[in-house]
């Protein structure tokens, strides 16, 4: 691990992905096993991505690289809620996902910094 606090540590939207990247790999679990390289693997990476590309952003030199990678993450939080919504419909979760909250509360606050950040360019 990299020694010492990375700025996108301290960045909330960091820290929601990383939940939400969590909350997918405990949900995915108990997907059927032909899903496993299917929609499984597919919400897996689209998880993933969010954070990561946050972090790859935060650092990068410029305010334009950080908000080209905001807006990646921004993407791949759709991607992953159409997936949730795909996996409700073929009940593989329920429609009581506590997830697609934090889902919703991750999008405002992107979009928030997204907006903020535009503001200095």
């Amino acid at each position: 691990m990299i020694e010492g606090k990375r700025r996108h540590h301290n960045l909330q939207v960091w820290q929601l992905g990383m939940s939400v990247v969590e909350e997918v790999y405990a949900l995915t679990r108990n997907f059927p096993n032909f899903e496993t390289y299917g929609l499984c693997s597919q919400m897996q990476r689209s998880a993933v991505s969010i954070p990561s590309n946050i972090a790859e952003g935060a650092a990068r030199s410029g305010t334009k690289e950080f908000l080209h990678f905001l807006s990646i993450a921004r993407g791949s939080l759709c991607e992953l809620e159409t997936q949730l919504m795909i996996s409700q419909r073929l009940g593989y979760l329920s429609n009581e996902l506590t997830i697609l909250k934090t889902v919703n509360e991750l999008f405002a606050k992107l979009n928030a910094l997204i907006a903020a950040l535009k503001e200095k360019v």
